[in-house]
């Protein structure tokens, strides 16, 4: 890394922020004037400085983007589903960035119709991205969303698929959704708080009026709540869904005509989380009622839906978590998580069949994917592991056989699943709990404590990462990385617990395990705080930031991508995307605990005096999750207070946001930034 360059000096203004008889100086707080030119002037002088320190990689940057590139099919087409008479599928051409939506009418021989060409919408446009489209059920509308800023603001409109005609209409400030009522004419979409970015409106659109006309259907103006609509599989019901972190409520209606007239399923009730789907003359709700804190499958017939008329179909069990069900006509599939590992259930309505699908790995990732056709034996399912590349699969219930539809294929001639080894171990927390780690390297990397090693992990809301196949992902373990995810607490790795045990004033689980997962990973002589490397994204970003205020001296490197990192401020400032919906998650510093716990951990209050590693930070200006500044302020505060000589460096990007750069070509430029900053660290050059 180049040393004599200098870094930006962010001007200082105290700004004093008080709360509880607290007082707390922000230096920085004038970062957060977007489009002033004084922080313009400042971003842009960062993404000079990054350009700078990072100018010797350039060249081994372009060699990491065209290796991964070229692992990668360019004219590739997914599997193909079927939906009310059409087979629909999405193709990339080469050379192209975007993807194509087509359908066919019958059968896979009939003609091709493209549907969007998105390559050609985003023309002109620095970015681009389609929210998934829906189409009317006499298959001859197409609704679909558009963002083209990446805030995650979309305007949605309609194509008619049989003229190609684009309509003059345009619904703003959407989710991006639009769902169907089966007269063909009416949509209900989502739409966001300007200010917050909270979808708290569900409206009524009419295809042929205005959109000032649209009808307000429902309005959540609890603003710890979201908001969102779709269709029952049987497409009997268009239900409403209200959401925060720990209490769910519905509302349905018939789906035959637009109608405003819904009906609550079940009332709120704080702690009651429940989600519906719809068979035959009944409900099945996947909830944690009765302290099941696991879940459990219930049912209830379709007009009595209180929950005093709730019945248990799948009990709670203890070490299995239900993640989600599936619905077909003559099965009900249970998708579970057990010790960690996926686990697909099959079981008949007659209960005459009750079976698992069969994985042997010791770590995997199996899930069902689009299971859209409704009166069908055949599951579809993907299935992958760490050395080894996507499949899908379709399997047929009923006589159980299995058919591959689809192997992701690698390019280049030189990939083979059998020179990657992948493990499952357990390193011991500091409270006596044992955390997974999932570990992947190429066969002829000695464990030796010489390895370089990437730590991964998330570890908030519940999320779960699983041990997933990447392409990308090789340019390190062919080079000798090991890369480690860590399934730290905040996830739901083992279970909801594991979750629960993540958050909240137990949040600081989630960063000792991190730390735990690093010692154990150097005791067991897989690296050394020399090439030890730690990644993180969002409140995975938050990780790091705790991470290294915690323990600098266990990494070498430490990448952070869009990180949440001034948490007490953020949490305190109700206008700003998503605060008032989190409060279930980090809790609510206006009450005085919560507030004190998170400034015990927030990266940039705890910025003090220490020997941080070298670190690299990105984010992107438009970014609706984590705004810009947090990174922003964070970086000028870790460089005044950095007592090493590493190295800290920021980019900006200017035309993205939380998603990084739109594209599947762009994309792999940063991830090509970030390896090059890794392997530089360690002295590998190409």
């Amino acid at each position: 890394m180049i040393k004599n360059n200098i870094p930006p000096v962010a001007k200082k203004i105290a700004v004093q922020l008080e709360k509880h008889n607290d007082t707390r100086v922000d230096d920085y707080f004038w970062m957060n004037e977007r489009d002033s030119p004084e922080v313009l002037s400042h971003l842009k002088e960062e993404n000079r400085y990054y350009d700078e320190m990072t100018s010797h990689t350039k060249a081994f940057q372009t060699e990491l983007f065209e290796e991964m590139k070229g692992r990668i099919k360019e004219d590739d087409t997914s599997v193909p589903y079927k939906h009310n008479g059409y087979w629909y599928y999405r193709r990339f051409e080469t050379g192209k960035d975007y993807p194509l939506y087509c359908r066919k009418e019958g059968n896979l021989d009939a003609p091709e119709i493209i549907v969007f060409d998105n390559n050609e919408m985003a023309s002109g446009h620095s970015y681009f991205s389609q929210a998934s489209y829906s189409v009317s059920e006499d298959n001859t509308i197409a609704a679909y969303g558009v963002d083209t800023v990446s805030r995650r603001q979309y305007t949605i409109r309609f194509k008619n698929l049989l003229t190609g005609e684009i309509f003059s209409t345009e619904i703003k400030n959407t989710t991006g959704g639009a769902v169907w009522a089966n007269d063909n004419k009416t949509v209900y979409y989502s739409r966001k708080d300007e200010e917050t970015l909270r979808s708290n409106q569900i409206f009524k659109h009419t295809l042929g009026t205005d959109p000032s006309e649209d009808v307000l259907v429902y309005q959540e103006d609890d603003e710890t709540f979201y908001t969102y609509v779709f269709k029952s599989k049987s497409k009997k019901y268009i239900l409403i869904g209200s959401d925060s972190t720990m209490t769910s409520e519905f509302r349905f209606a018939s789906a035959a005509r637009g109608t405003t007239d819904f009906k609550v399923f079940q009332e709120r009730t704080r702690g009651l989380e429940y989600a519906v789907s719809h068979y035959d003359n009944a409900f099945y709700i996947q909830t944690n009622k009765d302290k099941a804190t696991n879940f459990k499958v219930m049912r209830t017939p379709e007009n009595q839906t209180a929950m005093q008329h709730w019945e248990d179909l799948i009990p709670h069990r203890e070490d299995t978590l239900i993640e989600d069900v599936e619905i077909f006509k003559e099965y009900l599939v249970i998708s579970e998580r057990s010790n960690g590992l996926n686990k697909i259930r099959i079981k008949s309505w007659d209960d005459s069949v009750d079976y698992y699908l069969p994985f042997d790995n010791e770590t995997y990732d199996a899930y069902p994917t689009t299971n859209i056709d409704f009166d069908t034996p055949v599951l579809r399912y993907a299935y992958n592991a760490l050395n080894t590349p996507a499949s899908v699969i379709d399997f047929d219930m009923k006589t159980q056989e299995k058919t591959v539809l689809k192997e992701q294929e690698i390019l280049g001639g030189n990939f083979s699943k059998d020179n990657y080894k992948m493990e499952r171990i357990w390193a011991p927390a500091q409270d006596s709990a044992k955390i997974p780690i999932s570990i992947v390297y190429h066969k002829d990397t000695v464990l030796d404590g010489n390895a370089p090693l990437l730590q991964y992990a998330y570890g908030s809301y519940g999320s779960t990462i699983d041990p997933s196949f990447s392409s990308i992902r090789l340019s390190l373990l062919d080079r000798g990385f090991i890369y480690a995810i860590a399934h730290i607490r905040g996830g739901e790795y083992l279970g909801r617990k594991w979750y629960e045990d993540g958050k909240l004033l137990k949040k600081k689980n989630t960063f000792t395990d991190f730390i735990d997962v690093s010692k154990h990973l150097i005791a067991q002589n897989y690296t050394s705080s020399k090439h030890l490397y730690a990644y993180g994204g969002s409140a995975g970003g938050l990780l790091m930031g705790a991470v290294i205020n915690m323990a600098p001296e266990l990494y070498n490197g430490v990448i952070a991508a869009v990180p949440f990192v001034d948490v007490v401020t953020t949490m305190l400032d109700d206008t700003i995307p998503l605060t008032t919906g989190e409060y279930d998650e980090w809790g609510n510093p206006n009450d005085k605990e919560f507030y004190e716990y998170m400034k015990s951990y927030s990266p940039y209050d705890n910025a003090f005096a220490k020997a941080y590693p070298n670190l690299l930070v990105t984010t992107g200006y438009h970014d609706s999750q984590v705004q810009y500044w947090e990174p922003a302020k964070w970086i000028a505060k870790l460089r005044e207070n950095n007592t090493s000589n590493n190295q800290i460096i920021f980019q900006c990007n200017m035309d993205a946001g939380h998603g990084g750069a739109s594209g599947r070509f762009e994309a792999l430029k940063e991830v090509a930034q970030d390896y090059a900053f890794l392997l530089d660290l360690e002295g590998v050059t190409k």
